[in-house]
């Protein structure tokens, strides 16, 4: 078993997306999602950036159990309520099912998403750099209610851009089971950023 760390400078439910059952990393972060030495059953630990202001805070851990490919992730009846709507909830905005094949051309599609607004070339081609969706049942995603990882830990924590798996099975053991005596299997908290809008605007499906 591996732990892979890398920092979330953005965290708008987008990467990863922790709705609905399911914790999915489908879009960022190409050099995780295809890196040969990730394996089902390995774990994918985010800690929180100086910009969020959650500087060695664990903000989300997943335990790989899928991958799929962008296609079979667009074709998946489980993942449908992923695929973005622009105009919905900040849930629906942040819908991460958005990268498909025509099936004529086999050119990318990239459909319409909160992610897509700005750079949308430069994300595509970064994005679609891998075509592999990781996706997980067994996660903690604690956002806003992130927690300080203690100091025997720190490890763990990348301290700029990029990712680090050598050397970390061992703290990574003991930060997972630091988590789950202080956290719970899903959902703990909203992504960090939703605090950028009007909570009382946007009504929240269940």
């Amino acid at each position: 078993m591996e732990y892979f760390s890398y920092v979330v400078e953005h965290d708008y439910g987008l990467a990863p997306n922790p709705f609905g059952g399911y914790c999915t990393l489908a879009v960022c972060k190409p050099d995780i999602r295809k890196n040969k030495n990730l394996n089902i059953g390995d774990w994918i630990i985010g800690t929180g950036s100086q910009k969020l202001k959650k500087l060695n805070h664990l903000v989300f851990a997943m335990q790989l159990e899928e991958k799929l490919t962008f296609d079979e992730y667009w074709q998946d009846k489980r993942f449908q309520y992923k695929k973005p709507i622009i105009n919905g909830s900040l849930v629906q905005m942040y819908g991460d099912n958005f990268y498909h094949r025509d099936s004529k051309t086999q050119e990318w599609i990239q459909e319409k998403s909160a992610h897509s607004t700005v750079q949308k070339e430069k994300h595509l081609i970064k994005d679609t750099s891998s075509e592999i969706v990781l996706i997980s049942q067994k996660f903690y995603y604690l956002g806003d209610q992130s927690l300080l990882i203690p100091q025997e830990f720190i490890k763990i924590c990348k301290k700029r851009q990029g990712m680090k798996y050598k050397g970390l099975n061992e703290v990574g053991t003991k930060v997972i089971t630091w988590l789950s005596q202080n956290s719970k299997n899903g959902i703990s908290g909203d992504p960090i950023n939703w605090k950028e809008y009007d909570h009382k605007q946007i009504k929240l499906p269940i």
